[in-house]
Protein backbone atom coordinates (compact mmCIF):
# COMPACT_ATOMS: atom_id res chain seq x y z
CA UNK A 1 0.00 0.00 0.00
CA UNK A 2 1.07 2.92 -0.95
CA UNK A 3 0.55 6.62 1.37
CA UNK A 4 3.05 9.30 1.14
CA UNK A 5 6.26 7.80 -0.42
CA UNK A 6 6.47 6.12 -3.48
CA UNK A 7 9.68 4.15 -2.50
CA UNK A 8 10.67 3.05 1.18
CA UNK A 9 14.62 4.05 0.55
CA UNK A 10 13.65 7.23 -0.13
CA UNK A 11 12.08 8.85 2.82
CA UNK A 12 14.03 7.66 5.37
CA UNK A 13 17.15 10.22 5.88
CA UNK A 14 18.23 9.29 9.44
CA UNK A 15 18.22 5.90 11.64
CA UNK A 16 18.13 5.03 14.94
CA UNK A 17 21.04 3.24 16.99
CA UNK A 18 19.70 0.46 18.56
CA UNK A 19 21.25 -1.34 21.23
CA UNK A 20 21.36 -5.53 21.61
CA UNK A 21 20.95 -4.72 25.46
CA UNK A 22 17.62 -6.16 26.67
CA UNK A 23 18.65 -6.31 30.25
CA UNK A 24 15.81 -4.08 30.84
CA UNK A 25 13.26 -6.08 29.93
CA UNK A 26 10.11 -3.72 30.24
CA UNK A 27 11.70 -1.92 27.19
CA UNK A 28 10.31 -3.06 23.99
CA UNK A 29 10.90 -2.30 20.57
CA UNK A 30 8.07 -2.90 17.88
CA UNK A 31 8.38 -2.62 13.82
CA UNK A 32 6.00 -2.25 11.11
CA UNK A 33 5.03 -0.95 7.97
CA UNK A 34 2.43 2.08 7.66
CA UNK A 35 2.11 5.70 5.81
CA UNK A 36 3.97 3.65 2.51
CA UNK A 37 7.04 3.80 4.94
CA UNK A 38 8.78 1.78 7.82
CA UNK A 39 8.23 2.62 11.75
CA UNK A 40 10.18 1.82 14.24
CA UNK A 41 8.88 2.70 17.75
CA UNK A 42 10.57 1.67 21.10
CA UNK A 43 8.60 1.96 24.59
CA UNK A 44 9.33 1.25 28.13
CA UNK A 45 6.65 0.04 29.66
CA UNK A 46 5.83 -1.78 32.57
CA UNK A 47 3.11 -3.71 32.54
CA UNK A 48 4.44 -5.11 29.04
CA UNK A 49 1.76 -3.78 26.89
CA UNK A 50 1.85 -4.82 23.15
CA UNK A 51 0.54 -1.33 21.22
CA UNK A 52 1.66 -2.36 17.76
CA UNK A 53 -2.20 -3.84 16.96
CA UNK A 54 -3.78 -0.09 18.75
CA UNK A 55 -1.04 1.89 16.66
CA UNK A 56 -1.52 0.38 13.23
CA UNK A 57 -5.40 0.70 13.38
CA UNK A 58 -4.25 4.62 14.68
CA UNK A 59 -1.84 4.74 11.50
CA UNK A 60 -4.39 2.97 9.17
CA UNK A 61 -6.88 5.88 9.88
CA UNK A 62 -4.51 8.99 9.68
CA UNK A 63 -3.62 7.23 5.93
CA UNK A 64 -7.39 7.62 5.30
CA UNK A 65 -7.13 10.83 6.38
CA UNK A 66 -3.52 12.08 4.37
CA UNK A 67 -3.11 10.16 1.74
CA UNK A 68 -2.62 11.31 -1.70
CA UNK A 69 -1.79 7.69 -2.48
CA UNK A 70 -5.45 6.39 -1.28
CA UNK A 71 -7.93 6.95 -3.51
CA UNK A 72 -10.49 6.91 -1.22
CA UNK A 73 -8.63 9.36 1.30
CA UNK A 74 -10.19 12.42 2.27
CA UNK A 75 -7.28 14.70 0.85
CA UNK A 76 -7.64 12.49 -2.44
CA UNK A 77 -11.33 13.34 -1.87
CA UNK A 78 -10.54 17.33 -1.77
CA UNK A 79 -8.59 17.23 -4.97
CA UNK A 80 -11.29 15.71 -6.96
CA UNK A 81 -13.84 18.32 -5.33
CA UNK A 82 -16.14 15.88 -3.65
CA UNK A 83 -18.06 16.85 -1.39
CA UNK A 84 -16.35 15.63 2.24
CA UNK A 85 -16.13 16.72 5.23
CA UNK A 86 -12.29 16.59 6.74
CA UNK A 87 -11.66 15.19 10.15
CA UNK A 88 -9.24 16.36 12.74
CA UNK A 89 -5.78 15.48 11.51
CA UNK A 90 -6.67 17.09 8.33
CA UNK A 91 -7.84 20.01 9.83
CA UNK A 92 -4.54 20.19 12.20
CA UNK A 93 -1.97 19.55 9.58
CA UNK A 94 -3.76 22.23 7.24
CA UNK A 95 -3.94 25.03 9.50
CA UNK A 96 -0.15 24.28 10.66
CA UNK A 97 0.26 24.17 7.07
CA UNK A 98 -1.31 27.56 6.81
CA UNK A 99 0.58 29.31 9.81
CA UNK A 100 4.29 27.61 8.54
CA UNK A 101 3.08 29.05 5.11
CA UNK A 102 2.41 32.49 6.86
CA UNK A 103 5.65 32.67 8.63
CA UNK A 104 7.89 31.44 5.62
CA UNK A 105 6.78 33.70 3.29
CA UNK A 106 5.19 31.08 0.98
CA UNK A 107 7.68 29.11 1.01
CA UNK A 108 6.54 26.22 2.38
CA UNK A 109 3.21 25.82 0.61
CA UNK A 110 1.02 22.02 1.04
CA UNK A 111 -1.16 23.60 -2.53
CA UNK A 112 2.26 23.08 -4.69
CA UNK A 113 1.14 19.61 -5.44
CA UNK A 114 0.35 20.46 -9.24
CA UNK A 115 4.41 21.55 -9.54
CA UNK A 116 5.47 18.12 -7.77
CA UNK A 117 2.95 16.68 -10.44
CA UNK A 118 4.13 18.72 -13.60
CA UNK A 119 7.74 18.01 -12.57
CA UNK A 120 7.50 14.66 -12.14
CA UNK A 121 7.61 14.18 -8.39
CA UNK A 122 3.89 13.51 -7.54
CA UNK A 123 1.42 11.06 -8.95
CA UNK A 124 1.27 11.73 -12.26
CA UNK A 125 3.20 11.13 -15.45
CA UNK A 126 5.96 14.38 -15.83
CA UNK A 127 5.02 16.94 -18.34
CA UNK A 128 7.28 19.02 -20.29
CA UNK A 129 8.36 21.67 -18.81
CA UNK A 130 7.95 24.92 -20.40
CA UNK A 131 7.75 28.64 -18.45
CA UNK A 132 3.95 28.95 -19.66
CA UNK A 133 3.18 25.75 -17.85
CA UNK A 134 5.19 26.92 -14.54
CA UNK A 135 3.06 30.77 -15.11
CA UNK A 136 0.11 28.64 -15.17
CA UNK A 137 0.44 26.37 -12.51
CA UNK A 138 1.25 29.57 -10.27
CA UNK A 139 -2.04 30.86 -10.49
CA UNK A 140 -3.91 28.22 -8.85
CA UNK A 141 -0.79 27.76 -6.27
CA UNK A 142 -1.04 29.44 -3.17
CA UNK A 143 -2.55 28.73 0.71
CA UNK A 144 -4.56 32.06 0.14
CA UNK A 145 -6.36 30.44 -2.25
CA UNK A 146 -7.69 27.89 -0.34
CA UNK A 147 -9.19 27.54 3.26
CA UNK A 148 -11.73 25.73 6.08
CA UNK A 149 -15.12 26.48 6.44
CA UNK A 150 -16.25 24.70 9.31
CA UNK A 151 -15.34 20.67 8.34
CA UNK A 152 -15.06 21.53 4.36
CA UNK A 153 -12.37 22.70 2.49
CA UNK A 154 -13.11 26.16 -0.05
CA UNK A 155 -11.70 26.56 -2.95
CA UNK A 156 -11.39 29.66 -5.22
CA UNK A 157 -10.12 27.41 -8.45
CA UNK A 158 -11.38 23.60 -8.90
CA UNK A 159 -8.46 22.96 -10.06
CA UNK A 160 -6.13 23.40 -6.65
CA UNK A 161 -4.87 20.45 -5.25
CA UNK A 162 -3.20 19.81 -2.14
CA UNK A 163 -0.37 17.34 -0.55
CA UNK A 164 0.88 17.13 2.76
CA UNK A 165 3.55 15.08 2.15
CA UNK A 166 6.26 17.22 3.64
CA UNK A 167 4.38 17.52 6.69
CA UNK A 168 2.07 14.21 7.69
CA UNK A 169 5.04 12.59 8.60
CA UNK A 170 6.17 14.05 10.92
CA UNK A 171 3.13 15.09 12.33
CA UNK A 172 2.06 11.15 12.21
CA UNK A 173 5.06 10.92 14.92
CA UNK A 174 3.23 13.03 17.06
CA UNK A 175 0.43 11.33 17.46
CA UNK A 176 1.82 8.29 18.08
CA UNK A 177 4.60 9.70 21.10
CA UNK A 178 0.97 12.01 22.03
CA UNK A 179 -0.82 8.60 22.56
CA UNK A 180 1.86 6.51 24.07
CA UNK A 181 2.06 9.18 26.45
CA UNK A 182 -1.07 9.33 27.35
CA UNK A 183 -0.69 5.60 28.26
CA UNK A 184 1.66 6.94 30.90
CA UNK A 185 5.04 5.69 28.93
CA UNK A 186 7.68 8.56 29.56
CA UNK A 187 10.39 6.64 27.90
CA UNK A 188 10.33 6.34 24.30
CA UNK A 189 11.08 6.89 20.51
CA UNK A 190 8.79 6.77 17.73
CA UNK A 191 10.36 6.90 14.25
CA UNK A 192 8.16 6.63 11.06
CA UNK A 193 9.63 7.12 7.96
CA UNK A 194 12.72 8.77 9.51
CA UNK A 195 10.88 11.49 11.45
CA UNK A 196 11.16 11.07 14.93
CA UNK A 197 9.98 12.39 18.44
CA UNK A 198 11.59 10.98 22.02
CA UNK A 199 11.08 11.39 25.03
CA UNK A 200 13.36 10.22 28.53
CA UNK A 201 16.08 7.78 28.48
CA UNK A 202 16.66 4.50 26.72
CA UNK A 203 16.89 1.11 28.08
CA UNK A 204 20.83 2.22 29.18
CA UNK A 205 19.10 5.15 31.14
CA UNK A 206 21.13 7.59 28.14
CA UNK A 207 19.17 9.75 26.62
CA UNK A 208 18.24 8.90 22.49
CA UNK A 209 21.20 8.65 20.18
CA UNK A 210 20.09 9.35 16.60
CA UNK A 211 22.44 9.03 12.77
CA UNK A 212 22.37 11.36 10.48
CA UNK A 213 23.31 10.48 6.83
CA UNK A 214 26.11 11.72 4.62
CA UNK A 215 23.92 13.25 1.52
CA UNK A 216 26.03 11.23 -1.09
CA UNK A 217 24.55 10.65 -4.61
CA UNK A 218 24.07 6.79 -4.58
CA UNK A 219 23.79 6.54 -0.50
CA UNK A 220 20.23 4.58 -0.94
CA UNK A 221 20.72 2.35 2.98
CA UNK A 222 19.92 4.28 5.47
CA UNK A 223 22.52 3.65 8.18
CA UNK A 224 25.11 2.67 5.92
CA UNK A 225 27.37 5.86 5.63
CA UNK A 226 27.09 8.34 8.34
CA UNK A 227 27.77 11.98 8.46
CA UNK A 228 26.92 12.63 12.27
CA UNK A 229 25.31 11.20 15.58
CA UNK A 230 23.20 13.13 17.57
CA UNK A 231 22.08 12.93 21.46
CA UNK A 232 18.61 14.62 22.32
CA UNK A 233 15.43 14.07 24.13
CA UNK A 234 12.08 15.46 24.82
CA UNK A 235 12.31 16.66 21.23
CA UNK A 236 11.89 15.85 18.05
CA UNK A 237 13.93 15.97 14.48
CA UNK A 238 13.27 15.76 10.31
CA UNK A 239 15.62 15.67 7.53
CA UNK A 240 15.11 16.58 4.27
CA UNK A 241 17.36 16.27 1.59
CA UNK A 242 17.92 16.15 -2.32
CA UNK A 243 20.16 13.64 -2.78
CA UNK A 244 18.19 10.37 -2.94
CA UNK A 245 14.95 11.85 -5.27
CA UNK A 246 15.99 13.46 -8.41
CA UNK A 247 16.26 12.66 -12.10
CA UNK A 248 18.69 13.97 -14.73
CA UNK A 249 17.17 15.08 -17.88
CA UNK A 250 19.71 16.54 -20.99
CA UNK A 251 22.38 16.51 -18.48
CA UNK A 252 20.75 18.82 -15.71
CA UNK A 253 19.97 17.31 -12.10
CA UNK A 254 16.37 18.19 -11.70
CA UNK A 255 16.13 17.41 -7.15
CA UNK A 256 12.63 16.63 -5.78
CA UNK A 257 13.13 20.25 -3.48
CA UNK A 258 10.96 22.93 -5.50
CA UNK A 259 10.15 26.34 -4.94
CA UNK A 260 6.38 27.44 -5.04
CA UNK A 261 7.50 30.91 -5.26
CA UNK A 262 9.60 30.23 -8.33
CA UNK A 263 7.71 26.94 -9.63
CA UNK A 264 11.58 25.73 -10.49
CA UNK A 265 13.09 22.99 -8.05
CA UNK A 266 15.97 24.47 -6.36
CA UNK A 267 19.78 24.45 -7.59
CA UNK A 268 21.73 25.48 -4.75
CA UNK A 269 24.23 24.42 -2.40
CA UNK A 270 22.61 23.15 0.23
CA UNK A 271 21.73 19.16 0.34
CA UNK A 272 20.93 17.91 3.68
CA UNK A 273 18.48 19.82 6.47
CA UNK A 274 17.89 18.23 9.78
CA UNK A 275 15.70 20.24 12.03
CA UNK A 276 14.97 19.53 15.70
CA UNK A 277 11.65 21.35 17.04
CA UNK A 278 9.42 20.22 20.03
CA UNK A 279 6.99 18.92 17.98
CA UNK A 280 7.82 16.62 14.96
CA UNK A 281 5.18 18.28 12.83
CA UNK A 282 6.86 21.69 12.38
CA UNK A 283 10.61 20.19 12.42
CA UNK A 284 9.28 17.93 9.35
CA UNK A 285 8.34 21.10 7.69
CA UNK A 286 10.44 23.43 8.21
CA UNK A 287 13.11 21.10 7.13
CA UNK A 288 11.68 21.73 3.89
CA UNK A 289 11.65 25.67 4.03
CA UNK A 290 14.98 25.36 4.67
CA UNK A 291 15.71 23.39 1.90
CA UNK A 292 13.87 25.60 -0.41
CA UNK A 293 15.71 28.67 0.82
CA UNK A 294 19.57 27.33 0.80
CA UNK A 295 22.46 27.51 3.15
CA UNK A 296 22.66 31.67 3.49
CA UNK A 297 18.73 31.88 3.64
CA UNK A 298 18.59 29.25 5.64
CA UNK A 299 20.81 30.63 8.55
CA UNK A 300 19.46 34.14 8.53
CA UNK A 301 15.60 32.03 9.25
CA UNK A 302 17.25 30.37 12.42
CA UNK A 303 18.84 33.26 14.16
CA UNK A 304 15.54 34.81 13.30
CA UNK A 305 13.85 31.28 15.01
CA UNK A 306 15.44 30.28 18.16
CA UNK A 307 12.40 27.75 18.97
CA UNK A 308 14.84 25.68 16.00
CA UNK A 309 17.52 23.79 15.91
CA UNK A 310 19.23 22.77 12.74
CA UNK A 311 22.44 21.03 10.82
CA UNK A 312 22.87 21.62 7.77
CA UNK A 313 25.63 19.91 5.00
CA UNK A 314 25.84 21.80 1.70
CA UNK A 315 28.69 21.55 -0.87
CA UNK A 316 31.79 24.17 -0.66
CA UNK A 317 34.15 23.69 -3.92
CA UNK A 318 33.08 20.21 -4.24
CA UNK A 319 33.76 19.64 -0.75
CA UNK A 320 30.90 18.68 1.62
CA UNK A 321 30.72 21.03 4.69
CA UNK A 322 28.31 21.28 7.59
CA UNK A 323 27.04 23.95 9.69
CA UNK A 324 24.89 23.87 12.67
CA UNK A 325 22.95 25.80 15.47
CA UNK A 326 24.68 25.86 18.68
CA UNK A 327 21.77 23.62 20.51
CA UNK A 328 23.67 21.42 17.99
CA UNK A 329 26.54 21.58 18.26
CA UNK A 330 26.40 20.44 22.01
CA UNK A 331 24.16 17.42 20.89
CA UNK A 332 26.68 15.64 18.50
CA UNK A 333 28.31 13.02 19.68
CA UNK A 334 32.24 13.65 19.51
Amino acid sequence: MKCFTTYLHLSVFAFILFSCDFSVQQYKTIDGFALGTTYHIIYNDGQKRDFQPAIDSILTVFCKSLSIYDSISIITKVNRNEPVEVDDFFVTVFNHSREIYDISAGVFDISAAPLFDAWGFGFKHKEKITPQIIDSLKKIIGMDKIWLEGRHVVKIDSRISLSMNAVAKGYSSDVIAEWLEAKGITDYLVEIGGEIRCAGKNKQGKIWAVAIDKPEDGNMIPGENIQAIVQFTNRSMATSGNYRKYYIEDGQKYAHTINPKTGYPVTHSLLSVTVFADDCMSADAYATVLMVLGVEEAEKFLNNHPELDAYLIFEENETMKSWCTPAVQKMLRK
